[in-house]
């Protein structure tokens, strides 16, 4: 199944335009308040009753470096992120521009968006072809995503996990990481993460389906409906639907559309949250980082 066009992400920084975190500005390197911080810039407010939490870690990194190597921004202008009350570490905001961090172990976000600063940690956009099972690995001898992860050249060094599952018969996009803390978050219902689906289904489709589906079918285990729906493409016997739905229980989408009488041809996942497969080739890898890792921790709570 051929997915539509990837649309059009956010496009790279230039030169010397920063920071780079989403929605931020760089704070004004002018003139400063009696506090020291730059003019224009917001306080954060922080409670009286709880006192700041020290973060300072004597034999880490200092934090405006920290910042710099992870692409938010420069030294320089990390150091105004940092004055001008945008960068918290493990939930406290930090103002000195002397504090060491240690990148493995801090959790830290600038403007409320999480960056990833351990680089031991992998996370990977798969294409899953149809017909491979999404296991590391099968007693039965079938194909399996492990089989694919297993041509990467560090393969015999990472243990790499799949983020939630595709029927053997599904294909399309599947995350993979060894970050168990964020593999959770995206995984729990609680965080509803929206995925989007490709359906094919024998044509043509009674006008009223999206309603439908927007207003909810109820299946043996409960009530599903989606989140949104459009209809791609539609030709004689045919039709080709879209489908964003935030369940994750087994076969959703299949039994779903086989309740309201359009039992699925084929099937194919192109959204998880914001990572979105686009032009990835099947049975492809591709990296997930910089914004769209920052977005994905926010999708997940994180």
């Amino acid at each position: 199944m051929t997915p539509p066009q990837p649309r059009k992400g956010p496009q790279p920084h230039r030169k010397g335009k920063s920071p780079t975190v989403p929605g931020a500005r760089r704070a004004s390197v002018g003139g400063r308040d009696r506090s020291g911080a730059p003019v224009g810039s917001k306080p954060v407010a922080r409670s009286p009753r709880e006192p700041a939490k020290d973060v300072h870690d004597p034999d880490g990194v200092r934090l405006q470096k920290v910042l710099a190597q992870a692409g938010v921004a420069s030294r320089r202008a990390s150091e105004d992120l940092i004055e001008a009350g945008r960068v918290q570490v493990d939930g406290t905001t930090v103002r000195e521009l002397g504090v060491r961090i240690d990148p493995k172990k801090a959790v830290v976000h600038v403007d409320g968006v999480r960056l990833q600063l351990d680089t031991s940690l992998i996370y990977l956009a798969l294409n899953k072809p149809p017909g491979v099972v999404t296991t590391m690995s099968d007693p039965e001898g079938r194909p399996c995503v492990g089989d694919i992860l297993s041509q990467r050249p560090t393969a015999h060094e990472e243990r790499l996990f799949h983020v939630g599952r595709l029927d053997t018969a599904t294909e399309g996009l599947l995350i993979l990481t060894n970050d168990g803390d964020l593999a959770h978050h995206l995984t729990h219902p609680s965080h509803e993460v929206p995925k989007t689906y490709l359906v094919e289904v024998a044509g043509p489709v009674a006008k009223d389906l999206g309603k439908k589906l927007r207003a909810g079918v109820e299946l043996e285990d409960g009530p599903v409906k989606v989140d949104s729906f459009r209809m791609v493409d539609s030709r004689p016997g045919k039709a080709l639907l879209e489908v964003t739905l935030h369940e994750g229980r087994n076969h959703i989408v299949r039994r779903m559309m086989a309740e309201v009488g359009y039992p699925v041809l084929q099937l194919c996942r192109t959204e998880i949250g914001p990572v979105r497969m686009g032009g990835l080739r099947s049975g492809r890898t591709r990296a997930i980082h910089g914004e769209e890792l920052s977005r994905l921790f926010e999708a997940a709570g994180l």
